[in-house]
């Protein structure tokens, strides 16, 4: 099994800076616990200095990053703002008949709440929905 973490790098923010990425290690460590099998793919992880690459790297890589999106089994991602990148890589998952589990504030957005099979408002609700065995369950049931 492959697991997508998505989540906000850069969202609106001008330039070059990212947001800090602490809250993967936090979603990891209860992936790793939930699916100690699974792999999991983190897009900032695989390219930490993204936002420096080149124009034609950067590219490639994007769409690198698209595929691997609608490959995965699961796509969590964590949105406590909007993220382009990240509404397009919920998208991809969806289209490809994923299972996509959304961590976010923004409950009335409609890519998180339609792209969403599931919808954690914060990391602890998640970290609850996962510990209950809620992630578990979703991913044995089919396509809604």
């Amino acid at each position: 099994m492959e697991i997508f973490l998505a989540g906000i790098i850069q969202g609106s923010q001008l330039g070059i800076s990212v947001h800090d990425q602490s809250y993967r290690r936090r979603i990891r460590a209860v992936l790793e616990k939930a699916f100690p099998e699974a792999a999991i793919y983190s897009p900032a992880e695989e390219h930490p200095n993204s936002v420096m690459y080149e124009e034609s790297k950067g590219k490639k890589v994007f769409f690198e990053i698209m595929k691997r999106a609608a490959e995965a089994d699961l796509l969590l991602a964590y949105l406590p703002e909007a993220s382009m990148g990240t509404a397009i890589e919920m998208w991809i998952a969806f289209r490809a008949g994923k299972k996509v589990v959304a961590i976010s504030p923004m409950k009335e957005n409609w890519c998180v709440k339609y792209l969403s099979h599931h919808l954690c408002s914060t990391l602890s609700d998640f970290e609850g929905f996962a510990r209950s065995g809620g992630l578990k369950r979703l991913l044995s049931r089919e396509e809604e």
